[in-house]
């Protein structure tokens, strides 16, 4: 009964995230001119069809970590953190997406020399290169990465939180490699994990800030007393 009630805990996951499909699809069928959001830092990028699989792995990368939260984590606090992080990041980009028609021409012809480039190929046939403002693959990225890396299981395993930040880094970069977003995509969700960080965690463990401050207080003694 007690796991049966963890898993209704992604009943409301499944709701937000239907409303948020059903909004992005009504707004990138709109009829309205383009914003190019692009700059000369983009054209230096060189596009890399392999960077499809760090990519691809966020779908897996999201979905695990809410799972985790969801079903297997303790602690309800960081799983309603989670949660309003990511809901936080779709409402913007949405708001932003309405107001704001945005868009790249990035996007090289491909000819599908190999498999990475037929994936990659699929991905251009399915997501459109309109409203990309911010870049929901690395604000998401970010937010579970953040919110792992403070999970106390997560933080006793050394191994762990490495492997985190190597797939956050690369699906991060991996938007750009692909020619997916712009760079400037990617810095606004940037800021606005900078944002939600200071709302939603950086007062959210204070025992950090207590051990933190006792290592510093102690240095300070020690300097004192040289």
């Amino acid at each position: 009964m007690r796991q049966n009630d963890k898993i209704h805990n992604l009943i409301p996951v499944f709701f937000v995230g239907s409303i948020y499909m059903i909004s992005f699809f009504m707004i990138e069928n709109r009829n309205v001119p383009i914003h190019i959001i692009q700059g000369k830092i983009d054209n230096l990028i060189p596009f890399c069809e392999y960077f499809i699989v760090p990519y691809l792995l966020w779908f897996v990368y999201v979905s695990a970590t809410v799972i985790y939260f969801a079903c297997f984590n303790e602690n309800k606090e960081e799983y309603k953190r989670l949660c309003i992080s990511l809901l936080t990041g779709m409402i913007v980009f949405i708001i932003i997406s309405y107001i704001y028609p945005n868009g790249q021409n990035l996007r090289p012809v491909l000819n599908g020399d190999n498999i990475f480039e037929r994936l990659v190929m699929n991905l251009y046939e399915t997501d459109t290169s309109t409203n990309i403002l911010p870049s929901l693959h690395v604000f998401h990225s970010v937010v579970c990465c953040i919110s792992l890396v403070k999970n106390e299981k997560i933080r006793k395993n050394r191994i762990l939180p490495i492997i985190i930040y190597i797939l956050t880094i690369s699906i991060m970069l991996s938007t750009m490699f692909l020619k997916q977003h712009s760079i400037i995509d990617v810095v606004m969700a940037l800021l606005m994990n900078g944002v939600c960080y200071h709302l939603f965690y950086k007062d959210a463990f204070p025992e950090w800030s207590r051990s933190s401050s006792s290592v510093t207080t102690r240095h300070k003694r020690k300097g004192i007393q040289l």
